[in-house]
């Protein structure tokens, strides 16, 4: 799929929700029912917004139908009814753990700099902070970052990273 940017007007009388709702409705409409669609703080990222903007424009997809979420698994295209789900469940935080690797490869977290601390990452995904910590003890035992006390958590440098990844 060729990619295609979109401006959003900030400045201007439409909402920004509403103005990203459009911009993902277009992308959607291109996917086959099941295709994850981008998380809430992917969409912040992209957009520059504040996750409440992000979680209206996704919201305005929803209740048109055009988006469902499952709880622990992902926003998707089309409707649950429609979709082939993967029976295979993947644990919470080891979702996380993979958001944050990904994000990591990304370029959305440097090497050598810190990635957002417990606290944030709880209120982030909205989990116990004992998600949040397994999440961490897996990036760290998969070479992704590395915590130093008192500090924080950092992404470890390149050399560093999984080779399989």
């Amino acid at each position: 799929m060729a990619y295609v940017a979109y401006v959003v007007d900030y400045e201007g009388d439409t909402h920004v929700y509403v103005q990203i709702a459009d911009i993902l409705r277009q992308r959607v409409s291109k996917l086959d029912s099941g295709h994850p669609v981008p998380s809430e703080a992917d969409i912040q990222y992209e957009f520059g917004v504040a996750r409440t903007t992000a979680r209206r424009a996704v919201h305005v997809l929803r209740e048109e139908g055009l988006i469902y979420t499952v709880q622990g698994e992902g926003t998707f295209v089309g409707t649950p009814e429609e979709a082939p789900r993967k029976q295979r469940k993947v644990p919470l935080y080891q979702q996380i753990a993979t958001e944050i690797s990904d994000q990591i490869k990304a370029g959305r977290f440097l090497p050598r700099r810190p990635i957002p601390g417990e606290t944030a990452l709880v209120k982030q995904y909205d989990v116990a902070r004992e998600t949040v910590r397994r999440a961490m003890a897996l990036l760290r035992e998969q070479g992704w970052i590395y915590t130093v006390a008192q500090r924080g958590s950092y992404v470890s440098p390149k050399d560093s990273w999984p080779q399989n990844d």
